[in-house]
């Protein structure tokens, strides 16, 4: 067996006596709902690492989710719904099925082939039946973002689609009439309305340049934290407030934040280990 095969037969036999008999008392009372919100948080704990591109952080956190893929198998088998054993099986099985281009004769030349393959599997495995519609199988907790990715590209699978970016960047420009009308119209409901469906179209322009929308989200507010902090430690320098300045001069200082990010930074001259020379 190799070091991963006893490490994981090692986390399952911890799991085992955390729920069993003289465990956990917190352990033992968890359900598979009681463990989602924490489920939840190590997946974003990981997403932040691998951003950071953070390798230790993303060895800690990944074992984490392991523990909690574990743990619901756990909780599963107690109930004698399946095993550990199952599910890996389960997911094996799946990839092998779906990948006939690896291990079988299927040819491909393109990603997008593996693709439309893997979506005739798909189909094939629910015994030929298509979904009621062409948009069901998104997850209901996937973000507002990913979710509209989501349905958008189902939509286009179902050919309903607009032909080039430049019709769907003039329907962000429709949305965003809309909303300044109901903006002027003071009806709360409306402008709610129009601004999700404003929203709606700048993840169809994100679809159309293959961007996803919620990591490009994420770097824009990783960003605005960095450049609000730097801001912060600019001002705190003064040895004045945030509230004691204009507008104006907030602006300027940000402006001059996004200049230092811009500028190339300095490269410390180097000794030659083997002549000593710079």
């Amino acid at each position: 067996m190799t070091r991963a095969g006893r490490q994981f037969e090692q986390l399952l036999r911890v799991m085992a006596k955390l729920r069993g008999a003289h465990g956990c008392p917190w352990d033992k009372e968890q359900t598979h709902a009681s463990l989602l919100a924490s489920f939840r948080e190590e997946m974003c704990e990981y997403i932040d690492a691998v951003e950071d591109n953070d390798s230790a952080a993303m060895c800690e956190e990944l074992g984490d989710l392991f523990l909690h893929l574990v743990f619901q198998a756990r909780i599963a088998s107690e109930h004698k719904t399946f095993t550990v054993a199952d599910a890996l099986d389960g997911i094996v099985r799946k990839l092998i099925r779906r990948h006939p281009h690896v291990f079988g004769t299927t040819k491909v030349r393109h990603a997008r082939d593996v693709l439309e393959n893997w979506e005739q599997i798909k189909k094939k495995e629910k015994g030929g039946h298509a979904r009621p519609s062409a948009l069901d199988g998104v997850p209901r907790s996937l973000s507002a973002l990913s979710a509209a990715h989501t349905l958008q590209k189902k939509a286009r699978r179902a050919g309903f689609d607009w032909r080039h970016v430049d019709q769907v960047l003039a329907k962000v420009d429709e949305e965003l009439g809309e909303l300044r009308a109901a903006m002027r119209s003071r009806n709360r409901r409306a402008v709610a309305a129009e601004m999700g469906d404003l929203l709606f179209s700048i993840v169809n322009v994100s679809r159309f340049v293959d961007v996803e929308p919620e990591q490009a989200l994420r770097g824009t507010i990783r960003k605005f934290n960095q450049r609000f902090r730097a801001v912060e430690q600019r001002v705190h320098a003064r040895g004045v407030r945030m509230n004691d300045l204009s507008l104006e001069e907030l602006d300027a200082l940000w402006n001059k934040v996004k200049r230092a990010e811009r500028r190339p930074r300095k490269r410390h001259p180097r000794t030659d280990a083997k002549t000593g020379n710079s």
